[in-house]
């Protein structure tokens, strides 16, 4: 499945997050992460469908964090979401979903808000 979106501004406070919980997303998925997202509208509602996730107490947060590797233009990321977000009620609605990766992805892609992207599920 293809997920089609146009990148946005976050909430600017995803590289405090990410820091917190990089060590845990090293050991489970073997990635160093660069400290941000990527975040991307999509045209429609998505419901993250994962089994895999970090826990609170895994990285001293309040929830749940699914997660999902996904492949975005040739480079292998993950998406990220906080359960309560897939709930549709957290800080982001159901068509914005956060995209992290051993890169920035941004300067990689000279993105810039607005381009329009795609993602691909395994």
């Amino acid at each position: 499945m293809e997920l089609k979106g146009n990148v946005v501004s976050g909430l600017g406070n995803a590289s405090f997050w990410v820091e917190k919980a990089s060590r845990v997303f090293k050991e489970k998925y073997g990635m160093e992460l660069f400290l941000g997202t990527l975040n991307i509208k999509l045209k429609n509602s998505y419901i993250l469908d994962s089994k895999d996730k970090i826990l609170p107490n895994e990285y001293g947060g309040e929830y749940v964090v699914l997660v999902k590797k996904v492949l975005f233009f040739d480079n292998e990321v993950y998406i990220l979401r906080p359960e309560i977000n897939n709930a549709d009620g957290g800080h982001h609605p159901l068509n914005i979903i956060e995209i992290v990766s051993d890169i920035n992805l941004r300067e990689k892609y000279h993105l810039k808000d607005g381009d329009e992207v795609s993602i691909k599920e395994n």
